[in-house]
């Protein structure tokens, strides 16, 4: 063969260079895998998977793939491998065949600490439980320390029935902030405030100081969102109502408070300021989109109007309602006039003496169903919703939380079927608030963090935590006595 003239070595030279480029780009395989296998944090796989998305969707041997603290994939098994078929690397996997993965439950209303005041006094009406107990007991017991030890039993207690957020008002905020945080769930806590002597802060000059360190201090924290809480109108004066929304408001933080929680409340209210609690609220301008109100039980239709208008979050504690017999929020006019309502537990002392979340589904449903007379009024489907995306919406994160899709927060709990109240299984949302107990809480994962794994909870010293839990009890005891 002859030799390649120069002129021709130039007319091939782009044409080599651009078959180099070429074969440099092909996959190189080493032991069946591409060397540009997808990367993920996290993999759980082969579960049945409750989205709760704008669909609804239910996936059938479904996986989720977690990079950081977002859901970078949710989908079939088929569809996993079809979207990674260059290979998989995965830095921790979880196998969830046979197993139910749903949204960590939104806890929308709690006062955590108070795990150690539980069963202190029950079986008494709220106002009594209020002024002749609780108030007393905190003004002896509550300190730092008891807030810290409080928090850590009742994060504890709320992992392991599956809950992933919460909204607590109570007080030493910060220090309940520093637990959550170590514990790796997700919380809008607010500081409170109240027109007495409280236990951390004991003027309003040093509630207000307080509060503004604390706010100051957790801004922006992907964890803890610090919020402001006024106790409600029963405890504070317009002035104090007014100062509490405008500090909330000058650092962008929600607002916690309980509104139309009992009888007595509605018609004080309208003896003493000729208007209902949710329109005295509007009236003096601290009602919005930032405010989330607890109980929201005596309601009427102008009152829901407001509420759904101002597009403040309202939250339902079927327990605490219950056990108070403070009444029964009316759930369905409530929802059906575009209110954003989610679900909570309640303090757990005297008002519910638990955190579970799972329990709260079962009774949101079947109380609407008694009060309404009607077996429709609430389905499963619906208190799911609460528990989970309504709640998100309540606490204005549907954005981040609530359900389970791509570029959302990866919040979300692992639950064990094969247990006998969990089959047969025909309607899962059924099964979930039905049947489905927080026993069958396997593993739960915050922003892409195992908290709980195999039934273990990861963050927690748990037998430590029970320890002190015992031991406060016994000091709360002894301070009653005196």
């Amino acid at each position: 063969m002859d030799a390649i003239s120069s002129k021709q070595m130039k007319t091939c030279v782009p044409y080599l260079c651009l078959f180099a480029l070429f074969a440099m780009s092909l996959p190189s395989f080493a032991d069946g895998q591409s060397k540009q296998a997808v990367a993920y944090d996290l993999v759980v796989k082969d579960a049945t998977i409750v989205t709760m998305d704008p669909e609804r969707r239910v996936i059938n041997d479904g996986v989720i793939a977690v990079n950081g603290d977002i859901i970078a994939f949710i989908g079939t098994t088929s569809a996993f491998q079809t979207t990674t078929a260059k290979g998989i690397v995965a830095k921790q996997t979880i196998d969830a065949k046979g197993k139910l993965i749903m949204p960590g439950l939104i806890n929308g209303h709690t006062h955590i600490p108070m795990v150690l005041m539980r069963g202190l006094i029950d079986d008494v009406t709220l106002d009594d439980w209020l002024r002749k107990y609780i108030f007393p007991a905190e003004a002896r017991n509550v300190t730092k320390d008891f807030v810290r030890w409080g928090s850590r039993l009742a994060l504890a207690e709320m992992i392991r029935s599956g809950t992933t957020t919460f909204a607590d008002m109570y007080y030493f905020e910060d220090t309940e902030a520093e637990e959550t945080k170590a514990a790796g769930v997700r919380g809008i806590l607010g500081e409170t405030w109240i027109d007495f002597p409280a236990p951390d802060n004991k003027s309003n000059a040093e509630m207000a100081a307080y509060t503004e360190k604390f706010l100051n201090k957790w801004q922006g924290d992907p964890l803890i969102h610090p919020a402001v809480a006024p106790h409600s109108i029963y405890t504070c004066s317009e002035k104090t109502l007014r100062d509490a929304a405008a500090m909330a408001r000058k650092y962008h933080a929600p607002i916690l408070i309980h509104v139309a929680e009992m009888r007595k409340e509605l018609v004080d209210s309208i003896e003493k300021n000729g208007a209902t609690p949710v329109q005295y609220l509007e009236r003096i301008e601290v009602l919005g989109p930032d405010v989330l109100a607890a109980h929201c039980i005596w309601t009427d239709y102008t009152d829901m109007k407001i509420l759904a208008d101002r597009q403040v979050g309202c939250v339902h504690n079927p327990s605490s309602n219950m056990m108070l017999a403070s009444g029964v929020a009316p759930v369905v006019d409530q929802r059906a006039a575009g209110m954003r309502v989610g679900l909570g537990t309640d303090g757990p002392s005297g008002s519910n003496n638990d955190l579970d979340m799972m329990e709260e589904m079962d009774l949101a449903a079947k109380l609407q169903k008694t009060y309404r007379v009607d077996p429709r009024a609430l389905g499963a489907k619906g208190a799911l919703e609460m528990a989970t995306i309504e709640g998100a919406r309540a606490l204005h994160m549907e954005k981040e939380i609530g359900s389970l899709e791509t570029g959302k927060k990866a919040d979300f709990v692992v639950l064990n079927l094969n247990v006998p109240n969990a089959v047969p299984m025909f309607d899962v949302y059924s099964q979930i608030v039905y049947a489905l107990k927080a026993s069958e809480v396997e593993t739960v994962v915050v922003g892409g963090k195992p908290v709980m794994k195999d039934g273990k909870v990861l963050t927690v010293d748990e037998a430590q935590a029970i320890a002190k839990g015992i031991e406060y009890g016994n000091w709360v005891a002894a301070s009653l006595k005196n």
